[in-house]
C-alpha cells in the first residue's frame, strides 16, 4: 500500500508540475478571417507557405530547418504577429495557435493586405538600417568552391576554378573558399600543406577581378592551442558545471565561442581582422549558428540568453564585415546581411522551393538573399556526376531562376558538368544578371530605405487578385514579373495581373490574363510592366 501511495504521490506531483508549466506558457489563439492565409517563422519551410489549414507544431527555439528564424507571422488580410523571443505554432482548422515561454504575442491589424502587414511589422520591429552589403553582390555572380573541392580546399584547385571562370567567359565576382581551408576549427591560418602561398593566391584573384571570402564557424577544435587559450579567458560556451561544452554538429564534436559574451565576440572579431590583414581576405561566409545544434543545457555568459540569442549574436558579428554571408540567423530583418537559402539537393523538387524560399525570406525582412547554389548545395548530389549522367536541363533552369534574383551563386562548376550548348545558356544567364545589376542595386538601396523586399510574391504585389497560392512566378521589384521554368519541359502557363506587360521577346500582353508560353531551353520568360 505504501508503494501504491508513493506512486500516487509521485504521479500527483508530476501532474501538478505539468499543470504549473502549462499555466506558465503564454498562449494565443488566432481565429481566421475570411480567405486569410499566413506566412512566417521559418524560411526553411517556405515551400509549405501559405500554411495549410492543418499543420504540425513548429518550434522556433529547436529547429531552424537549415535557414533563418524570425518570430514573425504575416497574413494576406493585413494582420501580423511579432515576438522578441521564439515561440511554437501550428494551424488547426485554419486557426493559428501560438505558445511562448516568454511573452504573449499580440495580433496587430495593420491593414488589409500582405504588403501592409509586412511593412507595418518592419517599421515597428525591424526597421531598415539604411545600409546594404557590398554592391558587387547585386551585380556579379558568386563562385563557391564547396561542391567542387568539399573538404579538400587547396591552392592549385582554387586557382584552376577561378581560371575556368575566365576561360569560359563568365563574369568575375565574389569568390568563396569554403570549409577546411584552416588548420582546424578556431584557427584562421591556411593549411600550409595545401596552400603554398595563400597571400599570393589572393593577390592573383584580386588582380583577376575577384573579391575573396572564406568560410568560418563559431566552433573550436578541442585540445588545440586556441581551445586552451579561449578556455583560460572564459570565452567558450560552458555547461552548468562550468566546464567547456562540447557540441555535436555536422562536422563532429567541438567547443564553441560564447558569443553572448561581448569580450568573446570582440576577441573573435579581432582574430578575423588579423586574418584579413595577413592574407588580404575581403570577408567571410559565417556558417553554422543553427539553433538545432545548440540544444544543450548551457550556462551562457548572458544568463537571459538561449539558443536563439546565440544565433543572433553570431549573425551580428557578420555586420562587422561588409563582405558577409549567413545561412541562418535569428531576427535581424532590415540589416545589411547577405542571407542564403539552405543547401538543397539536386532535384526538380528543390528547384520548385527556390521562389517560395526567396519570397518568404523577403517577407521576414531579409531582402539581401541568395537562392542556394545553382543546381543545389548538397555535395553528395554531385558525387560522380558527368555530362553524360546529369540532368543538364535542371542545371540550366536553376541558373535561370538565379539570374533575376538579387544574387546568384555557382558552386558545381558548370563547365565540368555541362556540354557546350547548356554551358552557353548558363553563361548568358550570368551576363543577364550582370546587365540587370543596376536595377537590382536600385532595389537593394530602396530596401535599405523602406524595408520593401527585392523579390516579392505575387500576392504581395497584387493582393486579393487570385495569387495566394502562386509559387512559380514572382516580381523583381515592381517592374518585372519573372516566370521561369520550375518543371521539366518547354511550355508553361503564366498568370498576368492587370495592366500592360512586354515580355522578353518584345511582345505586349494585356492583363489580367492567363497565357501559355513556349519556353525553349534557352528562354527565361519575364515581363516588364509598361
Amino acid at each position: 500500500m505504501k508503494r501504491i501511495a508513493s506512486y500516487i504521490l509521485i504521479g500527483l506531483c508530476s501532474f501538478l508540475l505539468q499543470e504549473a508549466a502549462a499555466q506558465a506558457v503564454y498562449k494565443q489563439t488566432v481565429p481566421p478571417l475570411a480567405n486569410e492565409k499566413w506566412w512566417g517563422g521559418l524560411v526553411g519551410i517556405a515551400h509549405q507557405m501559405p500554411y495549410a489549414s492543418e499543420t504540425s507544431w513548429e518550434d522556433l527555439s529547436r529547429n531552424n530547418y537549415n535557414n533563418q528564424v524570425v518570430p514573425l507571422m504575416v497574413s494576406s488580410e493585413g494582420r501580423y504577429i511579432w515576438s522578441e523571443q521564439p515561440f511554437r505554432y501550428r494551424f488547426s482548422g485554419d486557426t493559428l495557435y501560438i505558445q511562448s515561454e516568454y511573452e504573449r504575442p499580440e495580433v496587430v491589424q495593420a491593414g488589409s493586405t500582405l504588403r501592409e502587414a509586412y511593412l507595418a511589422a518592419s517599421k515597428a520591429h525591424f526597421p531598415p538600417s539604411g545600409q546594404i552589403p557590398e554592391e558587387i553582390f547585386f551585380s556579379k555572380p558568386q563562385y563557391n568552391t564547396w561542391i567542387e573541392l568539399m573538404y579538400n580546399q587547396n591552392q592549385p584547385d582554387i586557382m584552376n576554378y577561378a581560371k575556368q571562370v575566365l576561360v569560359n567567359g563568365f563574369p568575375t565576382g565574389v569568390f568563396m573558399v569554403d570549409d577546411s581551408w584552416t588548420k582546424y576549427y578556431g584557427n584562421f591560418e591556411f593549411k600550409p600543406e595545401r596552400f603554398s602561398d595563400p597571400k599570393a593566391m589572393i593577390d592573383t584573384l584580386h588582380q583577376n577581378g575577384f573579391k575573396l571570402m572564406v568560410w568560418v564557424c563559431p566552433f573550436v577544435s578541442p585540445d588545440s592551442p586556441e581551445f586552451r587559450e579561449l578556455d583560460a579567458k572564459g570565452f567558450l560556451l560552458k555547461k552548468k558545471d562550468g566546464e567547456a561544452a562540447i557540441i555535436h554538429w555536422w562536422n563532429g564534436f567541438s567547443a564553441c565561442y560564447d558569443l553572448t559574451n561581448p569580450e568573446a565576440a570582440r576577441f573573435l572579431k579581432d582574430k578575423l581582422r588579423e586574418a584579413q590583414q595577413r592574407y588580404g581576405i575581403d570577408g567571410f561566409k559565417f556558417d553554422a549558428g543553427d539553433v538545432m545544434y545548440m540544444q544543450g543545457d548551457y550556462a551562457y555568459f548572458d544568463p537571459a540568453a538561449n539558443a536563439n540569442t546565440f544565433s543572433q549574436r553570431w549573425a551580428e558579428l557578420g555586420l562587422e564585415f561588409p563582405y558577409n554571408e549567413l545561412r541562418t540567423s535569428f531576427k535581424l530583418g532590415g540589416e545589411a546581411l547577405v542571407q542564403r537559402l539552405g543547401d538543397k539537393d539536386y532535384s526538380w523538387n528543390a528547384v520548385q522551393m527556390l521562389i517560395p524560399g526567396m519570397t518568404t525570406a523577403g517577407l521576414l525582412g531579409h531582402a539581401y538573399t541568395c537562392p542556394d547554389m545553382i543546381g543545389g548545395g548538397q555535395f553528395s548530389s554531385f558525387l560522380g556526376v558527368t555530362p553524360a549522367n546529369i540532368d543538364q536541363e535542371l542545371i540550366v533552369r536553376s541558373c535561370q531562376i538565379h539570374a533575376l534574383m538579387p544574387m546568384m551563386q555557382f558552386s558545381v562548376a558548370p563547365w565540368r558538368i555541362l556540354d557546350e550548348k547548356h554551358l552557353a545558356i548558363c553563361r548568358d544567364m550570368a551576363h543577364l544578371h550582370e546587365r540587370m545589376g543596376t536595377y537590382i542595386l536600385q532595389l537593394a538601396k530602396q530596401a535599405a530605405r523602406t524595408g520593401e523586399p527585392i523579390v516579392r510574391s505575387m500576392e504581395y504585389a497584387f493582393p486579393h487578385a487570385g495569387f495566394l497560392d502562386c509559387k512559380d512566378q514572382f516580381m523583381l521589384g515592381d517592374r518585372y514579373l519573372v516566370a521561369p521554368m520550375v518543371t521539366p519541359g518547354t511550355s508553361r502557363r503564366v498568370r498576368l495581373p492587370e495592366g500592360t506587360w512586354r515580355d522578353d521577346t518584345g511582345k505586349r500582353w494585356r492583363g489580367p490574363k492567363e497565357i501559355t508560353l513556349d519556353v525553349p531551353l534557352e528562354r527565361l520568360p519575364y515581363f516588364e510592366r509598361q
